[in-house]
């Protein structure tokens, strides 16, 4: 097993990077090193950030060295890695009717396929969280299929609807708040990843895994009223 190539991100971060590529396994070794330091964490840890590839370890330099910090990434990096415990499969409902997947007919264009061919492959599909960014719920997923695996726009559309479903880049994603973007929206979930009146702000962990059910513009609406309240509309199970 491969140790990690350490790297400093200025004076008080410190990057583990475990690979260059979207894949469970080195995602598992992510998730495993963020789990192993935040179970017994040393004095002065302030963060840890987990992305597709990398744990970026934020620390209190005046508190904890530098080398004492990289020695216990290492010893605990060379560790076996598996699936998160606890990690959960979720189903969201999610709606590919134009008026809401409003770039459809642009990635069919751009893939020879027929809309619903598209919207089919994007709900057929099985995605894994690997991480959040960008913006609070913001999910980057992995599992796209390779013929959906359009090039990002070359300059950024308009402002997208809240809980859109994005592609872009050979990547998938959920984005909770409206914002300019270079990828494009193949359909619309009623589910809020970002529901910060409820017990469980963030419902779907990284290390999960989604499914999307695909459902009518009358009961999107339905479900987008009921999400609207507090309701939680997708559901889970365990992996």
């Amino acid at each position: 097993m491969a140790a990690p190539r350490l790297r400093d991100a200025g004076e008080a971060a410190l990057v583990a990077e475990f690979g260059d590529t979207v894949d469970p396994a080195i995602s598992d070794r992510v998730l495993a090193l963020d789990d192993a330091l935040r179970a017994a964490a040393p004095e002065g840890l302030r963060e840890t950030v987990p992305t597709y590839r990398s744990l970026m370890i934020h620390y209190d330099p005046l508190v904890l060295d530098r080398e004492a910090l990289a020695g216990r990434v290492r010893d605990l990096a060379a560790r076996p890695a598996a699936g998160r415990p606890g990690a959960a499969r979720w189903t969201l409902p999610c709606c590919y009717d134009p008026v809401l997947a409003e770039d459809i007919g642009a990635v069919a264009q751009a893939t020879g396929l027929a809309p619903a061919q598209v919207a089919a492959l994007h709900a057929g599909a099985e995605y894994r969280v690997y991480m959040y960014g960008f913006a609070p719920g913001f999910a980057y997923l992995g599992g796209l299929p390779e013929a959906l695996a359009v090039s990002r726009r070359a300059t950024p559309r308009p402002p997208h609807p809240p809980n859109a479903l994005l592609i872009g880049g050979g990547l998938a994603a959920v984005g909770t708040f409206p914002m300019p973007t270079g990828w494009y929206v193949v359909g619309r979930t009623p589910e809020r990843l970002y529901a910060p009146g409820r017990d469980a702000p963030f419902p779907v962990a990284v290390g999960d895994t989604l499914r999307f059910a695909a459902v009518d513009a009358a009961t999107f609406a339905d479900l987008d009223r009921r999400a609207a309240a507090g309701e939680a509309v997708a559901t889970r199970e365990a992996a």
